[in-house]
């Protein structure tokens, strides 16, 4: 149960952590700045149904392709880490991590920014599917799948209420509040990249030494 408990900690910190949807309000909030309320709503529900089953599918069948290519998941777990700490590191310095849009280039995304790149790769970026690939690995039961998928579709519902309450909550928070949300997520991240990183270096060490 406490093993239980502790995975889904891992799986919703994570997920929110990457997907950070406290960076990508300017972001959507620049994008649909031309847009009425109930298309704001819209696209941000959109966006969040395409991010759910995106990275879903990812979690689902990552394995799989990793198999076919040849391709170990410590190997992911080295290069998720290096990823995440990246991303850790911008948003620890309090950059926004996430697709930038020139205002001259916002009406062409208009139409159907929800797909992309609100959804991908806005919301499901690399260090999202990495995540999900990753952790599907160390599903190893089914009520930890379950809750796998559960903190996926939790984090993308959070997502949805808080990119279509976007500019009620930058408002409040003012800029120095969302400075300190980013370092202290970005702070999150980085620990996390620590412990794939070496939970992904030390099989692939081990078997490069073997015990004699």
């Amino acid at each position: 149960m406490n093993e239980l408990v502790s995975f889904s900690l891992l799986c919703f910190t994570s997920f929110f952590t990457l997907i950070n949807p406290l960076g990508s309000m300017p972001i959507f909030m620049t994008m649909t700045s031309e847009l009425t309320r109930e298309e704001r709503k819209r696209t941000a529900w959109k966006a969040s149904i395409v991010a759910f089953f995106a990275i879903a599918f990812f979690a689902l069948t990552g394995q799989l392709l990793f198999r076919f290519f040849g391709i170990s998941v410590n190997s992911l777990r080295i290069v998720g880490g290096v990823i995440f700490f990246m991303m850790g590191m911008d948003m620890l310095q309090a950059r926004l991590v996430g697709l930038k849009v020139a205002r001259d280039e916002v009406k062409s995304y208009i139409s159907d920014i929800s797909i992309t790149p609100l959804a991908i790769p806005m919301i499901c970026g690399p260090g999202a599917i990495t995540n999900a690939i990753v952790l599907m690995e160390d599903a190893v039961s089914i009520p930890m799948k379950m809750v796998l998928m559960g903190s996926i579709m939790l984090v993308l519902l959070l997502n949805y209420f808080t990119l279509y309450s976007s500019s009620r909550i930058i408002k409040l928070l003012g800029p120095t509040g969302n400075n300190v949300l980013l370092r202290l997520m970005g702070l999150i991240v980085m620990v996390i990249a620590v412990e794939f990183f070496f939970s992904g270096l030390k099989p692939i060490v081990l078997d490069m030494f073997p015990n004699r």
